[in-house]
């Protein structure tokens, strides 16, 4: 698995030297691989427990990000990436499983970056990272990262004439062909993608989490994440944080662990897909509210401030198609 450290030390250097925004900025067409392996039984014990998953059965739907991460590291802090990944911001993740994983199943990974889009308060990028099993794509995730800077504002448009309200849709992210195995670099696509979906009312609170000062230091020794920001309130304050942040994977996967599992005697009734946004830092320690209604939830904090918001859908079991099979 490639280094994380030697990651964050590669963007360290060359963060400097990027500017964000450039025009005519491309991305690279380079495509991250992790060869075909079962994950580690230790890593995999120490994330289930930091996160409260349970300590057997299928993989956690979260895990295959972990699994990928070094490789977006890798993409991220490469020569080639057009943004700074000092200060990148991860604002939200989409998962689809189209089926159960399971701990001995021979993921293969595949990481690269999708689309470069503009945003009100900078640019922001979409990396995705793919799992198959024997050639098959069984997992995918996309997420999104946004490098804040100075944007050129347009006029408004003339308000139009009046007519019936707009219907509202949640939003979603649309989802552009995947970049073929090109050398050379392609032209960053710029379609604007939906922004998210407004908090919306306050879910009905479910428990109350106390998290301590090292949560950050103990996930990531889990999942291999060790950004400064979530480590020290020293090393958070370099980067602009009061107190260390926890982790916002971490924050979606205990979320995930939260909601009401499935029935024994239907293992295969599982969540398939999950939307998240970040939305506010979690600073710790710090006491959160999981809320959920069954399928939306929220992280909120003191005041009722809204952290996390997502969604999940889950299989139904005779549908649902078990890795092993």
């Amino acid at each position: 698995m490639p280094s994380l450290l030697l990651s964050l030390a590669r963007g360290a250097v060359t963060s400097p030297f990027k500017r964000a925004g450039r025009p005519g900025a491309t991305l690279p067409a380079d495509r991250h691989h992790r060869p075909a392996a079962p994950a580690a039984p230790g890593p995999l014990a120490a994330y289930r427990r930091i996160c409260a998953f349970p300590e057997t059965g299928p993989l956690p739907v979260t895990y295959p990000h972990v699994l990928g991460f070094p490789l977006a590291m890798r993409l991220m802090t490469g020569r080639s990436f057009p943004l700074p990944v000092t200060g990148l911001v991860h604002t939200w993740i989409e998962i689809t499983a189209q089926r159960t994983l399971h701990p001995t199943d021979r993921i293969e990974l595949t990481v690269y970056a999708e689309a470069l889009t503009p945003h009100r308060r900078g640019t922001e990028v979409t990396v995705v990272t793919e799992a198959r099993l024997a050639d098959e794509l069984v997992w995918e995730s996309r997420s999104g990262y946004l490098s804040r800077h100075a944007t050129r504002t347009t006029p408004a448009p003339a308000p139009a004439a009046p007519g019936p309200a707009p219907s509202h849709h949640p939003a979603r992210t649309t989802t552009p062909a995947a970049p073929g195995p090109a050398s050379s670099h392609h032209p960053a696509r710029t379609t604007t993608p939906a922004a998210p979906a407004a908090p919306g009312p306050a879910l009905p609170a479910v428990t109350e989490w106390r998290l301590p000062a090292d949560l950050g230091r103990r996930y990531g020794a889990a999942s291999g994440d060790r950004n400064p920001i979530h480590l020290y309130p020293l090393t958070a304050r370099l980067f602009g944080f009061p107190r260390a942040i926890a982790h916002g994977m971490w924050t979606v996967a205990r979320c995930l662990a939260e909601a009401p599992q499935p029935d024994p005697a239907h293992p295969l009734h599982s969540v398939h897909s999950v939307r998240a946004d970040f939305r506010a830092p979690v600073l710790l320690p710090g006491t959160v509210t999981y809320a959920s209604d069954g399928t939306a939830f929220q992280l909120r904090g003191d005041g009722g401030r809204v952290h996390l918001t997502g969604t999940t859908a889950r299989t139904a079991p005779e549908a649902a198609r078990d890795g092993r099979s």
